[in-house]
This record gives C-alpha cells, structure tokens and sequence, in this order.
C-alpha cells in the first residue's frame, strides 16, 4: 500500500509538470507562452489521468466510507479533487470561467505525498515488531546420533536437542542440558545485564549465546514460543480501540461533516457577496482540504503503536489498552508479598552467638545442613558460602520432620533445632533471650544451633526482600501513589515487610479469594492497581482497575493480568505508570494540535482575511494539512516516559 502511494506519486507528479506549463495561469507567472492546436485538450487529457490515477485512491476511499455510511477524510479529498476536475472541464468544453487543473495535479501529488509520509510513520512506530521478528536465527544445529547437521529453525520439534555455539542466537525456547554461558536477553525481557544459564536453566529463542557452548532441549516452537506471543500480544494491543481512540473517531466525523457544510457555506456566501464562482469554487475546495481530519485520525493510532512497541522492547506486555490508559490515574498500588516484594525463598537476617561466635555458628550448622534440601537448610548453607565459610563433613545424617536435623560434624554431635524441638530437649530457656525475642516478635523464621548437647547459638532467617521492591516503593511514593500489600503470612512477618519498605498499609493471613476482597476495599479510596504473580492471585488481579502481572518470564499467557511484566523486577510497575502517563500526555497534545489547527485553518481558507489581502490556494491548503499530519506523526516518535 505505502509503496502504491510512492509509485502514483512519483508518475503523477511527472505527469503535472506539463500540466504545470500548459496552464494559462503558470505560464503568465513565468511570462512564457505555450500554445498550440490540440493544447487544451491535451491540458484536459493529463489532468483527466491524474485525476484518475492520482486521484484512485481517495475516490475510492470515498465509495468505502459512503458504503459504511460513515464520511471521513477520504470523502473530503474525494470531493475536493472532483469539484475541481468536473468544473474545469466544464469550462475546457466552453462553460465561462477558469481552469483549475494545475491547483487540481498539484493538490493530488501533496496528498499522494502526505499520505506516504503518514504510513512511513505508521511503519516506523511499528517496526519494533519487525526487529523482535528478525532475532530469531533462521538455521539451528540439531545433534541427531551424537552427529550436528544443520536444519532450518522451521524443522525443529519439542524434544530436539541442539548445539549453540558462542555469538549465536538461540533458535528456540528451551533448557540447557549441556554446558555454561551467559545470555543476553536484553530485546526480549529488557534485562541489560547477562544472565548466567547452566543445566536445568531455561533459555528463550532469539536471545544470544555470549561465551561457552551449549546444548539446549527445545521445548517451544512456533507459536508457542516466548516470541510470537509477544508479537501476538503487541499486535492485539496495538489494533485494539480505546476511550481516548473513539472520542478522536467521533471527532473526525463531525469534523467530515463540518468541513462539508463550511465549504459549501463558503461557496453560496461568496456567490451571494458577488464574487465570481471560480473565486467562491477554490475558497470552498481550499476549505474541504485543509480541514481533512489526517492528523486527527492519527493523533491516537501512533502515539498506540509506539508506545506498545516501546513497552515490549522494556519487557512491558500490554494485552488491554483502557487499562493500560487507567495506570496514569492510579492512586493505590497493591503487591502481593511471596514472589513479588520479595524473593520467595528463604535468607539468612541473623546469626545470634549463644556460647560460639557468629562465623562457627554459622559454619556449623551450615556443614550439617549441606546435607539437607529443606528450603531453610538451602538459605544457610548460601549465607556460609557468601561468607567464604569452609564447610565440614557430616556424617550420620538425619532429618527430623518439621523440627529440625541432627548428626555428626568433626565428632562433634550437632542439631539444628527449631523452637520446638529445643524446649523437647530441655533448652527452651533459650527462647527467652533477647536477641531471640526480638527476632521472633519480627516473625523471622528461628533455627538453634546444639553443639554436644549444649546451646550454641540461634540464626534467624526471612523471605528475602528484593532489593528492587524499596526502590520500587520509594519512587511510587514520590509519584503520591499510596502502596499497600498483602500475604497469606502472619501478621508479624506482614509487619516487619511493611515497615522496611515503608509501605502506607498491609493485610496479613489473607487467602487468594480474599485477596480480591481487600482490592474491592480499597478501589473506594481511588484506582487501584493489583500487582502478584498472576496465579494465586488471580481474583486480585481481575478485581483491579489495572491487573500486573510480574515476573512472568517466558510465561506470558496469563489471562488475570491488564499488563505482563517479564521481569521480576517491582520498578517495571512505576515504569508502566510513567509510560501510560506519557503516552497519554502525547495523545493530549496530539488532538489539541489537530483540532486547535482546524479551529485556525477553516476560517483561513474560507477566505476571512481575503479584505487584507491573505488567501490560500487549494495546493497551499493541501501542504498545511500535511504538515499538520507530520508534526503529529514526528510527535508520537518523540515519545519518552
């Protein structure tokens, strides 16, 4: 279509050159003269073709909006272009007048122009899309037998195995089975740093392979994979329609209608003050033209394709655009805690001497529980190899379900104890001490270390919190957005989050059907935006006014969830608010440049200053509403949160 647009520009604009020379009006500006027998039918026969190529795909874009009953911005040029051209002719076949042939070749060759230029816009707003597309390798190596061969990307099918070697692109979704890297994931999820991939890691097609070779087993092909629902997703939300969209449409078709009446008000009121009809003839065509509703047509359209295009290259997925638009308003934001606020797994806080100092503390119970897989055993054994702590052997190794572990370390008889088990062996009065107490009043998770029988020391261990969430929390605030959350913890771990991160409120031993309740609660303070992972906190999410999901990684179906953040990162959130409010700030100026140049530019061309002197021709017309298109087409490019 944009190539169509070039084409009929280019052999229309040819064709006007001797029209331009053949017409009277020219050739007196120039003070030539060029005439001959046969001249003015041939000035009829170039125009009759612009007219008619040129002219093809606005006269047909009239006969589509008259059959929808809807006239827009091709009617007007439709019939700006045929007034003009049937006139004329009129007057080449002896009706008294003037010609407009050459206001008529010149008038279709800006529009061709303008209307190239508009889809150049629109193909670069989208061409984000176009790049994601071009990630994906088009060969992989697939291992069969212990032997590589190379297959198009097309071939491979779940299960396959290939190679990928350093610099190369990842052909599919899938995990590592072989090998170490690092990845580069930053065009797909927005993550800038490399992310190191081992053994078990998940991998997504189209990111590249940094330094080591690696075997992936493919799991996601074609349209399953983590790329073409992200295109899936951006193409959804760049065509869906919203709020701000329609009132611009309505917008438009009054603006039709308007510009209709106005140009033939204009052509009986000048008819009436005695003007002749060629004069009141271009006042009404100039007034159809420079009133097209272009860039009121487009002041939504592109500020949406670039936006969405920019969120996804941020790892921001929108699947609906009214909720995206409702994030700029947000009052509240409500996170979930697990998964979200922080980490989802255990970390040690504090380590508590009892008769041994901190490091053996640690040490000890980290070389005993180095043997366990208890997501508590793992948090202390992390916290001992962060410390640079050498671990022991252990030896006769036992699990005691939901209280603890006990065995051998060095000769030594170690158990780790939780508060239970402690007062079972006689020692509960280490509970009472007040390093102890404090913790526990925190709602930390506490473990007792026992060396030989006697107590040697507590360590405490919490839900780490990301170090992202204070950041997160702290612009939010800055932005006068309160921030809530909620958890199905006990109060004292719900607390003890609260008030390291500041937050203005939260709600404890919260189950997920509650969890929309508590959404419901709070939408009668202001517009609420629910933030969780999209599973239990399904409810919560569709209760919201704007559903986040985050950290969905590869996932991005999630069905609950407005907007999909890719990385679990809870500073994607204010982003998402920044960008939904500069989009919107860019829609806004958008439509008050485009009605604000209407509002100036159809008393212009009807010709109110025409007494001092000021008058446009319909070419001129013609190149002020182009450039009223382009400067709202360069305005939606500059789009920034």
């Amino acid at each position: 279509m944009m190539e169509d647009f070039k084409r009929r520009f280019v052999i229309s604009t040819l064709i006007t050159v001797p029209i331009l020379i053949l017409s009277p009006l020219v050739q007196n500006f120039l003070g030539i003269k060029v005439e001959f027998p046969g001249s003015n039918i041939l000035l009829f026969a170039l125009s009759l073709f612009v007219y008619l190529y040129g002219g093809k795909p606005f006269l047909a874009g009239m006969r589509d909006e008259m059959m929808k009953r809807s006239p827009g911005m091709m009617t007007l040029i439709a019939l700006a272009i045929s007034v003009a051209f049937f006139y004329s002719s009129a007057v080449s076949f002896d009706l008294q007048g003037r010609t407009f042939y050459w206001e008529l070749a010149t008038l279709i060759d800006i529009m061709l122009l303008g209307h190239y230029i508009e889809m150049r816009s629109v193909l670069g707003a989208s061409r984000a899309l176009e790049e994601l597309v071009k990630l994906m390798p088009t060969e992989a190596h697939l291992i069969t037998n212990g032997e590589v061969r190379d297959v198009p990307v097309s071939h491979l099918k779940p299960g396959n195995v290939v190679l990928v070697k350093p610099g190369e692109k990842i052909p599919a979704d899938g995990i590592v089975v072989e090998g170490e890297t690092s990845v580069d994931e930053s065009m797909l999820t927005g993550e800038s740093n490399p992310i190191y991939k081992g053994p078990g890691d998940e991998v997504v097609g189209g990111s590249v392979n940094l330094e080591g070779s690696v075997k992936v087993e493919v799991r996601r092909t074609g349209k399953e994979s983590y790329l073409m629902q992200v295109l899936e997703l951006v193409r959804r939300a760049q065509e869906s329609r919203s709020r701000t969209q329609d009132l611009a449409n309505r917008a438009s078709r009054w603006l039709t209608i308007i510009s209709i009446s106005v140009g033939t008000v204009t052509f009986l009121a000048w008819l009436w003050a005695g003007m002749p009809p060629v004069f009141s003839l271009e006042r009404s065509v100039t007034v159809m033209v420079i009133t097209c509703p272009h860039a009121l047509g487009l002041a939504i359209p592109l500020v949406v394709a670039v936006s969405t295009s920019l969120s996804a290259k941020k790892g921001i997925l929108i699947r609906d655009r009214e909720a995206f638009e409702r994030a700029k308003d947000v009052d509240i934001v409500v996170f979930d805690k697990t998964g979200t606020l922080t980490e989802g797994r255990f970390e040690v806080t504090d380590v508590i001497p009892l008769g041994l100092e901190c490091d053996d503390t640690l040490r000890l119970a980290a070389s005993l529980e180095s043997r366990s897989e208890h997501p508590i055993a793992r948090g202390i054994v992390e916290r001992a190899e962060e410390e640079g702590l050498e671990l022991e052997e252990a030896s006769e190794f036992r699990a005691i379900p939901g209280k603890g572990a006990e065995g051998f370390v060095n000769g030594r008889r170690i158990v780790v104890a939780s508060p239970k088990l402690l007062e079972e062996l006689g020692l509960g009065d280490g509970i009472e001490v007040e390093d102890v107490k404090k913790v526990m009043g925190q709602g930390k998770t506490v473990i007792f270390l026992v060396v030989d029988g006697e107590l040697a020391g507590a360590i405490a261990l919490a839900d780490r919190i990301r170090d992202e969430s204070k950041e997160a929390v702290s612009k939010l605030k800055e932005r006068g957005v309160k921030v809530y959350m909620l958890t199905g913890d006990n109060q004292k771990v719900a607390k003890w989050v609260a008030d390291e991160l500041g937050l203005d409120g939260y709600f404890a031993k919260v189950l997920p059907h509650e969890k929309a309740e508590k959404v419901e609660e709070l939408k009668s303070l202001g517009v609420v935006a629910m933030v969780g992972d999209g599973i239990n906190d399904a409810p919560a999410l569709v209760q919201s006014d704007v559903g986040i999901a985050i950290g969905a990684g590869t996932d991005v179906a999630i069905e609950s969830a407005d907007i999909v953040l890719v990385r679990n990162d809870p500073r994607d959130v204010v982003q998402v608010m920044d960008l939904a409010r500069a989009t919107y700030r860019k829609m806004y100026q958008n439509l008050l440049w485009a009605t604000g140049y209407n509002a100036l530019a159809i008393p212009l061309a009807a010709g109110v200053l025409y007494p001092m002197g000021i008058l446009l021709s319909p070419a001129v017309g013609a190149v002020l509403m182009s450039l009223s298109t382009v400067i709202v087409a360069v305005n939606a490019k500059l789009l920034a949160p």
